[in-house]
C-alpha cells in the first residue's frame, strides 16, 4: 500500500512557526510507524529529525503522537491506523528541539527527584534479597514501565503544571516505596505527597489509555494516595 505520513516539523534554529509535511510512503500493513519514518529519512528526507533506539518497543525513546494517540512508533503497526493517512506528531507538553524529537530534561528531573534507586541500609547478603512471589506481585506490574514519558505527557495536569511529578515517576515512586526489600518507603512517600505530587492527579486515565505497556498507573497513584493516608 502507498501511505500518506503527514509529520510535524519544526527546527527552532530556522523556523518561525511549526508545519507539517506530506510524504508517499509505501509499505506493507504489517509495517511499523517506524519502519516509514525511517524509509522517509533515508529515501527521501535526510533532515528529518526522529529519536529511536532498540526499535523493539524496550527503550521507550521513539514515543509520539500518531492520529492524535501517544504511542511507540516502533509497536504500532500501520494496519491498526485504519486507513492509510497517518499523522505524526511530537509528544505534547514538551519543547520541541526538532520535529518529533522533543526535550525530555524536565522529564528526568522529575524521575531523578522521586528517589528512583533501591535503598536498603543493611548489610548486604551472601546473594540476593529474597522476596516472595507475593511480595514480588505488589510491585510486578510498576516494573514493566520503559520510562518513554508517553503517560506523562498524556496528562492535562502535566500540561498545566510544569512542576507536576507527572504519572511516570509517581509509578516509579510506587515500585520502590511497596518494595518489600527497600528502606526508604517513608522518605519517597513524603517527596510524592506535595502539592506537586500525588494530589495533582484527578484520575482522568489519559496516563492508562498512553501506557504501551498496559500498566494501570491511575491504580498505582490512588495506593500512594491512600499510603499516605494511612489507610
Amino acid at each position: 500500500m502507498v501511505y500518506t505520513v503527514i509529520v510535524f516539523r519544526f527546527d527552532p534554529e530556522k523556523d518561525s512557526k511549526p508545519c507539517f509535511q506530506e510524504f508517499s510512503v509505501e509499505a506493507a500493513p504489517h509495517e511499523r510507524v517506524l519502519d516509514a519514518l525511517l524509509r522517509i529519512q533515508s529515501e527521501q528526507d535526510s533532515t528529518l529529525a526522529v529519536r529511536k533506539s532498540c526499535g523493539h518497543g524496550v527503550c521507550g525513546s521513539d514515543a509520539m503522537l500518531i492520529n492524535g494517540e501517544n504511542r511507540l512508533a516502533c509497536s504500532t503497526l500501520l494496519r491498526q491506523l485504519h486507513g492509510n493517512r497517518i499523522q505524526v506528531e511530537p509528544l505534547p507538553g514538551a519543547p520541541v528541539e526538532k520535529d518529533l524529537i522533543v526535550d525530555t530534561t524536565m522529564f528526568w528531573e522529575k524521575y531523578q527527584a522521586v528517589m528512583p534507586y533501591f535503598i536498603n541500609n543493611d548489610p548486604p547478603p551472601d546473594r540476593e534479597r529474597l522476596q516472595s512471589p507475593a511480595e514480588h506481585a505488589i510491585i510486578e506490574e510498576s516494573t514493566r514501565c520503559i520510562l518513554c514519558g508517553a503517560c506523562t505527557h498524556a496528562c492535562p495536569t502535566s500540561w498545566s503544571n510544569q512542576d507536576y511529578l507527572g504519572p511516570a515517576a509517581l509509578l516509579k515512586s510506587y515500585r520502590f516505596i511497596f518494595d518489600s526489600r527497600d528502606q526508604a518507603g517513608r522518605a519517597r512517600l513524603d517527596k510524592v505527597t506535595t502539592d506537586k505530587g500525588i494530589w495533582k492527579c484527578y484520575t482522568v486515565y489519559n496516563c492508562v489509555n498512553a501506557c504501551p505497556k498496559e500498566i494501570d498507573i491511575t491504580w498505582h497513584i490512588t495506593r500512594l494516595k491512600k499510603a499516605a493516608l494511612g489507610t
